[in-house]
Formats: C-alpha cells, sequence, structure tokens
C-alpha cells in the first residue's frame, strides 16, 4: 500500500476514489426522504442526527428503512464503483478502501450541511458487506444480538463495531485492518454522546421514543 502511494503515477486514480467516495457518501437520504415525506427536516427531530436511527423517530418506517438502506447502499456503492474503475488489480482493494473511507468520512462530515452528518453505522454495514460480506453479516448478527439484549441501539453499534476488526482477524482479512480500525475510532468518535449517555443511565432504550 505505502509503495502504491509513493508512486506518482497513481495519485490521479487515488484522488478520483477519495472524490466519488466523498461524494457518495455526502448524500444526506435521512434529510432528503424526511422532506419528501412532508415530515419536515430531520436535524429539528429527535437527537437532530440525519440516521436511520432518528429518522425512524419521525414514526415513518419506510422514511427509517430507506434511510438505512440507502445510506448502507452509498457506503457499498463508494467500494463497487472504485473496484470498477481501477485502473488494474493491484490498485483495486487501495482504490475501494480510500473510497470506503471517504464515503463515511462524506457522511459524519458533509459539505452540505455544514460538516454536520450522521454516525456512520449504515455506511459502515454498507461498507463491510462490499470489501467483505461475511463480516459485514457478522456485524449485523452482533448488533442484533445486543439490542435484542440490553435495548439500547447505540450500545449494540458500538460493541457490533468494536467486534468487526476482531472478525476481520479471525477471517485473515489482515489486509482490511487498518480501514477498520480507523472507522471505529471515527465511530466512537461520532458516538461520544452516546457514550456519555451511556454510562450515566441516561440513553434511551429502543422502543421508548
Amino acid at each position: 500500500m505505502i509503495s502504491l502511494l509513493s508512486d506518482s503515477a497513481n495519485w490521479p486514480w487515488f484522488a478520483i476514489a477519495l472524490l466519488l467516495g466523498y461524494l457518495l457518501g455526502s448524500i444526506p437520504f435521512g434529510l432528503i426522504f424526511t422532506r419528501m415525506a412532508g415530515l419536515g427536516d430531520i436535524r429539528d427531530i429527535g437527537s437532530g442526527n440525519i440516521g436511520a436511527t432518528n429518522a425512524l423517530r419521525t414514526g415513518n418506517r419506510w422514511v427509517a428503512g430507506g434511510t438505512f438502506l440507502c445510506d448502507a447502499g452509498k457506503g457499498a456503492v463508494a467500494v463497487f464503483a472504485a473496484l470498477y474503475i481501477a485502473p488494474d488489480a493491484t490498485l483495486a482493494l487501495p482504490m475501494a478502501m480510500m473510497a470506503a473511507a471517504a464515503a463515511f468520512i462524506g457522511h459524519l462530515y458533509p459539505v452540505w450541511l455544514r460538516f454536520k452528518g450522521g454516525k456512520g453505522i449504515s455506511t459502515f454495514i454498507g461498507i463491510n458487506l462490499a470489501l467483505f460480506w461475511p463480516v459485514g453479516l457478522l456485524f449485523c448478527v452482533t448488533w442484533l444480538a445486543v439490542a435484542a439484549i440490553f435495548r439500547y441501539s447505540s450500545l449494540a453499534a458500538l460493541i457490533a463495531a468494536l467486534a468487526t476488526p476482531i472478525y476481520l482477524a479471525l477471517f485473515s482479512r489482515f489486509d482490511l485492518l487498518p480501514l477498520s480500525i480507523v472507522l471505529v475510532v471515527l465511530i466512537y468518535i461520532a458516538h461520544r454522546g452516546n457514550i456519555g449517555r451511556l454510562t450515566s443511565g441516561t440513553e434511551s432504550r429502543i422502543g421508548s421514543n
């Protein structure tokens, strides 16, 4: 990876992957769908977050489901698009990983919304399913199990995210570990408010609002 980055001939391709990923990731589907449904601005609802969990607080499951699928989809599309446009096999995975990271950052910090976006879980799922689907599925299973036991969406997301690098290591996908660790760190930063509420016992449970 480092040798590929050191070759200046590869920089335009990496720049394309980064730009493509960021533009895809920064599409605020939660905001778009709530407005299309006549529900106003999602940033004025619940936590003010543009992601699927807050979209569910609108009371419209179609809006929440559409937000989840499209937020996951933009992460997956960024990966597949980078793989498709890569000029050769040696650049395919590095470009896909760059596009994935850029899509994730675009979701968290979209330029269109003054860099105030979502928390990245749906996009993280899409990225993992596209890069290595068994780990993407394990993330979903872990999330569902933790959510069913503790009834905290944020706790389920945090535990499932933390488990993701472990799952990759178990499958010997060490090539994906650096990206996964970086994204998990960003997830924890984005969830710092939730972490504070979890530790203080004031976090909302699933179905409570």
